[in-house]
């Protein structure tokens, strides 16, 4: 058996600059190994052709390129976590893990059983704060209660606030590695083959007056940033920094990144159950072919199809046109979000959870600081507003002006109103 070592467990923190768990575990008197494990509960859902699994697969090649060029390299396992932890002890002379934390139910459930096994072999599990500034006790009323109203999170967070402490800068030193040489097991020997659909480059220059053009998707000027920060390719601290320097409107919806994923933590039974428990009383049409429709975007309405189509061919949707079609489902279908919520996580380069889930209960009405029931968007109105040159329908709705586009499936008048009287009923 090799000489002593700790590990660092990779999981949402996929970069070396910056890394609060990585520093930690190099700033031990032990050689770090890297490590990475393809969670098989998680893998088993996916499709074998997933992007984001293609994705994760490109940046543990570079993280293993990189960490080459300093005589170490990154061991990549497959498997339930817990058994590769027993393969990795019979391996290795561990005597410390670190790592970063992660907020999801399913995570904090899978750390503990890991944690557990690691204490009974007398190996301690260290965990930093990373993917975000504040977590999910430190920003909370004076009564220490989570917040679920956005405005006073986000004017908490800002006092709470010190550039000086909260963006410190993680810098590593690649001498402190173990030296180790493996090869990375291929994409197919993990079960999954690489997907046709890419993760763009992001670019933050689009950042600068992110204000100005968020709303128009025909302007494309999304930054693509999203995917490498769900999977922590960039730090939040970095993120966080650049928007005090460029952009207001951007740090708020890193706040709101922050606002949902406490709410997650605070109340995992958003996972399954509306937020506010009286909307579960709604009483949801959930037409099948109804949803097909929504899915494949052959609503006839536009801003809703061009939605649609551009997430199934990409991977990506506008954030804008994401509140809209989500409003079209929940309010004119009056189908579940729940419904949506999967959808969107089974195609979104970038689904995370908290988000996602946050999301789509605004729309609907049901979640924390959630749009009310009787605010019901009209897609036509979105469209004069911000496509009123069809720039983005005519990229994405190819047959926009055949007369084999479809009909409006439902008129937004008579849905606007059903949507209303049903909301109404069910809560009074």
């Amino acid at each position: 058996m090799v000489n002593k070592v700790v590990v660092f467990w990779f999981r949402r923190d996929l970069r070396l600059e910056d890394n609060v768990g990585l520093y930690n575990a190099l700033k031990s008197k032990s050689k770090v190994l890297p490590v990475f494990i393809f969670d098989e509960e998680i893998l088993e859902s996916l499709p074998k052709d997933d992007a984001r699994v293609s994705f994760i697969y490109q940046t543990l090649s570079v993280l293993d390129e990189t960490l080459k060029t300093e005589g170490s390299s990154l061991l990549v396992k497959k498997g339930n976590p817990i058994e590769v932890w027993k393969e990795l002890l019979l391996t290795f002379n561990i005597t410390a893990v670190y790592a970063n934390k992660d907020y999801e139910p399913y995570a904090i459930k899978r750390d503990t059983k890991v944690k557990e096994f690691l204490k009974s072999n007398s190996i301690d599990f260290y965990s930093y704060k990373d993917q975000v500034v504040f977590e999910e006790d430190e920003v909370v009323k004076n009564d220490g209660l989570p917040y679920t109203i956005y405005t006073p999170y986000k004017n908490k967070w800002l006092q709470n606030f010190n550039a000086e402490v909260d963006l410190k800068e993680f810098a590593i030193t690649f001498s402190d590695f173990h030296k180790l040489t493996t090869v990375l097991p291929s994409l197919e020997s993990i079960g999954f083959n690489e997907s046709p659909i890419k993760v763009k480059p992001y670019n933050l220059s689009s950042l600068q007056n992110y204000d100005e053009v968020r709303d128009f998707p025909f302007i494309d000027k999304t930054s693509y940033l999203s995917p490498y920060f769900r999977f922590g390719l960039v730090s939040a601290r970095k993120m966080v920094q650049f928007a005090l320097k460029t952009n207001a409107i951007f740090l708020n919806e890193l706040i709101w990144r922050e606002f949902f994923m406490q709410i997650l933590f605070h109340f995992p039974k958003v996972v399954t159950n509306n937020f506010k428990q009286k909307y579960d009383v709604v009483p949801w049409r959930n037409n099948e072919a109804e949803f097909k429709k929504w899915c494949k975007g052959e609503t006839g309405y536009p801003m809703v199809d061009a939605g649609m189509r551009q997430l199934n061919k990409t991977g990506y949707m506008h954030n804008r046109v994401r509140m809209i079609t989500a409003g079209f489902l929940c309010k004119h279908l009056l189908i579940d979000w729940r419904w949506g919520e999967a959808y969107f996580a089974e195609k979104l380069l970038d689904y995370e959870l908290s988000a996602n889930n946050g999301n789509w209960q605004w729309a609907a009405g049901t979640g924390c600081d959630a749009a009310p029931y009787f605010r019901v968007f009209n897609p036509e109105a979105q469209l004069k507003k911000f496509d009123k040159d069809l720039l983005y329908i005519r990229k994405w709705v190819e047959d926009f002006d055949e007369l084999t586009y479809p009909q409006p499936m439902v008129e937004h008048k008579l849905a606007r109103e059903r949507a209303i009287a049903t909301y109404k009923k069910a809560l009074n």
